[in-house]
């Protein structure tokens, strides 16, 4: 965790200091101009500027967060080379003006002052605003290349601390510091920690598929060095290097550490030969002697190098990984196939897996009579080795070789005694999501007949002009649709005419492509006639009974059964539970209802297999169902009506949010423990 928090906790001293060093200068300007009563503006405009990073912050976290894993690494390789691009403008900038700062923050305060209240406020907002943005910014890259945010949350706060500290202070006029040479050798540090920011950030573009070379590795030290050592995560943490790097992040590291770090030297003697005789006077003869210069590549060429010496010192007297990481081959052919594997001690191991065939392999630790698997690593490139870490107990032991494309092979096993029960998991094959698959299809196939009855029935009363009955017809269809959930992802274009919104139409629910249940609903509760409803209504008819006829042709892909048990209470939770697709009828709760239906009979056909891998997890997952069920009767009138989500009581709804949250919660681990693995 200390490891990760380094970064983060300069860049926190950084901005917060120019951030502070703006604020104390606003301040101090009033207080000496006899103006304290105008000091609120100055500290609206900060609370402005910090609640506007949090929720920048928020943003970036929410938006990760809702996106499929390769979007997400897309994603996070964009921002972290965003944030290079902002932490190298302030390195340069902030060399350029650490000697002018407080003259340049003095004039443009005076100038606020003469303009009213909104000036001095807009003025603060913005010197702390840009600071903010850059820290959260350069935050959450952090974050996400150490996999956890308490490490660089606690260094960036530690930062922010300190500088607010040194700016009091400075303030308070007990304090000095030659802020020049502060943000020179602070920009120096950051330059590297940013040149390995940037290498981490193309790593994510090349595992999102956005940039080529993902398995071009320029060296793969993983055989040699251990990944979770104490050193390997320190370097890790702090300069975003690793074990193992592709050329292209290698590439990048260097050349931006080449340019940028030269670059910024040159710019220090040009600095130094434009800067003011009080500036002059404060540097060292060193700087004025011919070979000056040279001296100023001192602290960075150190900076690059002492680690180095160190890690290379450190890893030959440790031998580079423990004894206990044994390296074991990965191959297609079964005499390689776990060759260096001897009977392991129990507990906890880790193994160096080194791909010496010709394929992309997976490879599994497995009990090769049960084929339970106790860890595995997939996409391991030919000529490649990557840690395996797992938990070894007493029983049989093998390794199951499955190159891509190829045969899987298994090595020969090895029996362990002595050690505990471990808790393995049972793979799942693709025939054994045939059967669910064929019981939910069929589960589908019956509710899309009964849809289609059930909306002729609607087409019928609004055809006959009897608008109050066709609601209540209209909430009976849609509600069967809402249970087909899991089947959406095979509707295709005509999930979008059946139950589309209008969000996002260039006319809205005027536009002509707003069609479906929602378009019907929309008339119904908004006064519309039964001539203005009957070109809806019959082309909802159409849609539904086109649907009824493709899908048994349709591709439903078996894998899409163990994700949908999450994701229609997700969609339930996003757009049922805050009101967002409600058209007049106020039905959210019913829909969500039917939701639950459809998850629940998702749960049903896969019952069998998460009842042989986590009996315990399905015990849970119903206590969850059963109450978000009871809490959703409850908001059932007994006039048949429903309660509207936004006249809910802010207790229940609260209390309805938090079941959905929860059960979502105790869904989230079903996806991961039937997923199709060829280790069986």
């Amino acid at each position: 965790m200390w490891d990760d928090a380094f970064p983060s906790f300069l860049i926190g001293l950084r901005e917060g200091l120019e951030a502070g060093l703006v604020v104390s200068i606003l301040v101090a300007t009033l207080v000496r101009s006899d103006q304290k009563g105008r000091l609120p503006q100055v500290w609206t405009g900060v609370l402005a500027a910090i609640a506007l990073a949090l929720s920048f912050g928020a943003v970036l976290t929410f938006t990760a967060a809702n996106l499929s894993g390769t979007a997400q690494e897309a994603f996070g390789g964009t921002l972290s080379l965003i944030a290079v691009a902002f932490v190298t403008g302030m390195v340069f900038w902030m060399r350029r003006s650490a000697r002018t700062l407080s003259s340049e923050i003095r004039e443009k305060v005076t100038a606020a002052l003469t303009m009213g209240t909104g000036v001095l406020v807009v003025t603060s907002f913005l010197a702390v605003g840009r600071e903010g943005l850059e820290t959260s910014l350069f935050l959450w890259t952090t974050a996400r290349s150490a996999g956890e945010a308490t490490g660089p949350a606690i260094g960036a706060a530690i930062g922010l601390v300190l500088a607010a500290g040194l700016c009091w202070g400075l303030y308070r006029r007990v304090l000095k510091i030659n802020l020049t040479r502060f943000f020179t050798y602070t920009g120096i540090v950051l330059i590297v920690i940013a040149a390995g920011v940037l290498s981490y950030g193309l790593r994510d573009l090349q595992e999102g598929g956005v940039l080529p070379g993902a398995h071009a590795y320029a060296f793969d030290l993983s055989g040699s060095l251990d990944a979770g050592s104490w050193y390997a995560t320190l370097v890790q943490g702090v300069f975003n290097l690793t074990v193992t790097m592709t050329w292209l992040q290698v590439a990048g590291y260097v050349l931006y550490l080449a340019i940028v770090m030269t670059l910024f030297v040159r710019g220090l003697k040009g600095a130094a030969a434009t800067a003011p005789k009080a500036a002059e006077s404060a540097t060292s003869p060193a700087d004025e002697r011919p070979g000056g210069s040279r001296n100023r590549w001192l602290v960075p060429a150190a900076l690059v190098a002492v680690p180095a010496v160190l890690a290379t010192a450190v890893i030959a007297a440790s031998n580079g990984k423990p004894a206990a990481a044994a390296t074991v081959t990965v191959s297609d052919a079964k005499e390689e196939c776990g060759k260096g594997f001897s009977t392991p001690q129990p507990g906890q191991q880790t193994f160096q897996m080194h791909n010496t065939g010709s394929k992309t392999s997976e490879v599994y630790l497995v009990n090769p009579a049960t084929n339970a698997v106790y860890g595995e690593i997939e996409g391991l490139a030919p000529g490649t080795t990557r840690p395996l870490t797992a938990t070894i107990g007493s029983g049989d032991l093998a390794w199951r070789c499955v190159p891509t494309g190829g045969d899987a092979v298994t090595s020969a096993a090895v029996h362990v005694t002595g050690g505990p029960a471990v808790k393995a998991v049972l793979p799942v094959a693709e025939d054994d999501l045939k059967a669910p698959l064929d019981q939910y299809k069929s589960y589908v196939n019956t509710g899309l007949a009964e849809l289609l009855t059930l909306t002729q029935h609607l087409q019928v009363d609004v055809h006959g002009g009897d608008l109050t009955t066709a609601k209540a017809s209209w909430l009976t269809a849609h509600l069967k649709y809402s249970s087909l959930g899991a089947a959406y992802g095979t509707f295709a274009d005509l999930d979008k005419k059946i139950n589309g919104r209008a969000d996002g139409l260039p006319d809205g629910v005027n536009d002509k492509d707003f069609t479906g249940f929602h378009r019907v609903e929309y008339g119904l509760w908004h006064g519309q006639s039964a001539a203005d409803l009957t070109p809806a209504v019959d082309q909802l008819v159409a849609d539904v009974a086109d649907l009824g006829q493709k899908f048994p042709g349709q591709d439903f892909d078996a894998t899409d059964l163990p994700l949908r048990t999450h994701e229609i209470l997700e969609n339930t939770l996003q757009f049922e539970l805050t009101g967002d697709t409600d058209a007049g009828s106020g039905s959210n709760l019913a829909t969500a209802q039917a939701n639950v239906a459809g998850t629940q009979e998702l749960l049903t056909v896969l019952q069998p297999l998460i009842e042989a891998r986590s009996p315990e997890l399905l015990g849970t997952v119903n206590a969850g169902m059963k109450r978000l069920g009871d809490l959703l009767a409850a908001a059932h009138r007994a006039d048949g009506s429903w309660t509207p989500v936004q006249q809910l009581d802010p207790k229940a709804r609260t209390q309805l949010n938090g079941a959905t949250g929860q059960l979502l919660e105790d869904l989230a681990p079903i996806p991961d423990l039937l997923e199709i693995r060829k280790s069986a």
